[in-house]
């Protein structure tokens, strides 16, 4: 495919809009064949090879129907055409306009905004960027932007490389790229140590050879975790929704282990208790939107190693009842007996969205899993079942919302600040006109 296009940039205005991750994922998640939705966008890529948002939506399908390495190709083959993506706000007059930094990748290596913004008036502009590939010279006009690519070995890069680019941004930024690559897992750890009423395990990042080392009793696990002693919990650097994780309880059992992963780098953490009275373990997803937090869902599982898809929310009734009830008394309970926690973590992030995956000790002290900038909030499960998510859901995004307006109002650094009528002025590599361009 060679289509003949300008520098990679604004998005041409004619042509069918683009249906976005949120919708797709919809589809997907009611359990409908994606695969006539996959043929009409290979009809439309066949008549018009340039047709980026097609292109895009395609890479989007195949990568939820499992075909991750062939959705990476069609993204690409999508940037080379251009690199900023609209999804048109509902409102009739004038609605928030967000623009999105994202990083070029698979659906885990973003904040899926789109999520977050579904049904509103918010227009969200996502431009993918990378090191070493030029910056579009014009940029749509927007309210602010949002840095929505999530902490990885792989981004770290790119996240430092974005945060030359909003140095001198004209509009605010939110989660600003340095505070978003302080969330590795040992990162994470660090920020949050020593918080009262909170248990974050420390977690080292350990090479292959010296967990070997561990697993053949040459060093001791406590001279690399100093809270560490077996059980402990090995995970790969990078790994999400449980791959490769595993609680191994000897020394002997590590090796074992590392037979069966391939990769080189590893965490490391001690094993925390957290199973309840009843013998369940119970995790939440929380995000902290300018500081207060929201609940998103709770799992209850017979496994400790608990995942909201295959923990039987949807089999079990009396599961889905305590959720319910959970959600119910959020604000009043869980809320204001974590208090304290919740508030240091909003403070020590310094972020204006971040998730937080955790769990309860037996004494009641908040367990921290992970804290994450791209934790997957949505509003997807059927009402029938879940029907106390609704309106949840649409309080958790109406604070998000709220947090951009408020966004909005914050001042700009001096030499970035612009006025709205002067939207062409040039600042630093890029320049603000209308999209389609100027």
């Amino acid at each position: 495919m060679n289509p003949q296009a300008s520098a990679p940039g604004l998005p041409r205005d004619a042509g069918e809009p683009l249906i976005g991750l949120a919708r797709l994922a919809r589809i997907a998640f009611a359990g409908e064949d994606l695969g006539p939705l996959k043929a009409r966008l290979l009809e439309r890529i066949s008549q018009d090879e340039s047709d980026a948002n097609a292109l895009m939506d395609l890479s989007t399908v195949v990568q939820l129907m499992g075909q991750r390495e062939l959705g990476l190709s069609l993204q690409a083959m999508a940037l080379d055409i251009q690199r900023l993506y609209r999804l048109q706000g509902s409102a009739d007059g004038a609605g928030i306009r967000l623009l999105g930094i994202l990083a070029p990748g698979d659906l885990a290596e973003n904040n899926i905004l789109e999520f977050l913004i579904e049904g509103s008036d918010i227009t969200l502009d996502m431009l993918y960027v990378s090191p070493g590939i030029p910056f579009p010279a014009t940029l749509p006009d927007h309210d602010l932007a949002m840095i929505a690519v999530c902490e990885t070995d792989r981004n770290l890069p790119l996240l430092r490389h974005i945060e030359t680019l909003v140095k001198s941004w004209p509009r605010p930024v939110v989660c600003a790229p340095d505070r978003i690559a302080r969330l590795s897992r040992d990162g994470a750890c660090s920020l949050l140590q020593a918080a009262p009423g909170m248990v974050v395990p420390l977690t080292e990042r350990i090479d292959r050879r010296t967990l070997e080392s561990i697993g053949r009793g040459e060093a001791a696990v406590t001279a690399l975790v100093r809270d560490g002693a077996f059980p402990i919990i090995v995970r790969p650097v990078d790994s999400q929704k449980g791959h490769g994780l595993a609680k191994v309880d000897t020394p002997g059992a590590i090796i074992d282990y590392l037979e069966k992963r391939p990769e080189a780098a590893f965490y490391v953490a001690r094993y925390v208790e957290y199973r309840g009275p009843d013998g369940q373990f119970r995790k939440y997803r929380i995000v902290l939107i300018d500081g207060r937090p929201y609940v998103c869902h709770m799992a209850v599982s017979d496994s400790w190693v608990v995942h909201y898809m295959s923990a039987g929310m949807v089999e079990s009734a009396s599961k889905r009842a305590e959720e319910a009830r959970f959600f119910a008394s959020f604000d009043d309970d869980f809320a204001r007996r974590h208090h304290d926690c919740l508030v240091s973590i909003a403070r020590r992030t310094e972020l204006e969205y971040v998730g937080i995956d955790c769990g309860e000790t037996p004494d009641g002290e908040l367990l921290i899993f992970e804290v994450d900038s791209g934790m997957t909030v949505h509003a997807m499960d059927p009402v029938d079942l879940f029907p106390y998510k609704q309106p949840q859901m649409r309080k958790v995004f109406r604070a998000f919302r709220q947090m951009l307006i408020d966004a909005t109002m914050r001042p700009v650094a001096r030499n970035a600040a612009i006025n709205s009528a002067h939207c062409a002025r040039p600042f630093g590599e890029f320049t603000l006109g209308p999209y389609g361009g100027a």
